[in-house]
């Protein structure tokens, strides 16, 4: 009899390290008509959490740290850093 070992995965979870959306100066927000959907910005953004895949792509402002590496990222130049008031 053969064993199989399994790997065992490590997923990231919301807020594992708490909210951390009260720590940013600058907040990405997505121009949705020069946004086509290639989800580098979920692929790069460091949290794994903050960008969300539903109908339509989407930040969660809870754990957004404001890093912009999504802006940095985004090939179509859809993000924009605008300044928290």
């Amino acid at each position: 009899m053969e064993t199989v070992l399994e790997t065992p995965l490590s997923k990231p979870s919301e807020g594992s390290a708490g909210i951390t959306g009260y720590w940013r100066t600058f907040k990405p927000v997505i121009n949705r008509s020069k946004c086509v959907k290639c989800l580098l910005c979920w692929i790069y953004c460091p949290e794994g959490t903050v960008i969300r895949i539903n109908d339509d792509v989407d930040i969660n402002y809870t754990y957004c740290k404001g890093c912009g590496i999504c802006a940095n990222e985004c090939p179509t130049k859809a993000i924009d850093m605008v300044s928290e008031e």
